[in-house]
């Protein structure tokens, strides 16, 4: 295989950004609108936060969490239940020589944000970074 001279860096090439972020757009309208037939999903809000996908864009794993926190557990078990009809539609809508396989974890974002911020509002940290 040629090694591509554009990108030879340890983070996701453009592609990967690029598809990653043409299948969360993809899964955030799906789960919004509605269109998967397992009332159990229909009726929770989720937030589609990222998508990464591997080198060779054949695996994607969505980073998830449900509107306002409540039932991560069981929204991670109901997208599993529906990955295959998740999957058709996702391939659906973009033109890919293969439909990735989804997989879906929670998203941590919010929480890790919320303990820098709280890590940032100690009185010694805060007293460090006025220096």
């Amino acid at each position: 295989m040629a090694k591509n001279k554009f990108h030879d860096g340890p983070g996701p090439s453009q592609r990967q950004l690029r598809v990653g972020e043409l299948i969360r757009r993809t899964l955030s309208e799906v789960l919004a609108r509605g269109d998967v037939h397992d009332p159990d999903l229909n009726r929770m809000s989720i937030t589609v936060g990222e998508v990464r996908t591997s080198p060779d864009l054949k695996i994607a794993t969505a980073y998830v969490l449900p509107l306002g926190g409540q039932g991560q557990d069981e929204v991670l078990k109901l997208l599993a239940r529906n990955k295959s009809e998740l999957r058709r539609a996702v391939s659906k809508k973009l033109a890919l020589k293969f439909a990735p396989d989804l997989r879906f974890q929670l998203d941590e974002t919010f929480d890790r944000m919320d303990d820098t911020r709280r890590m940032l509002g100690q009185d010694a940290v805060r007293r460090d970074t006025e220096a």
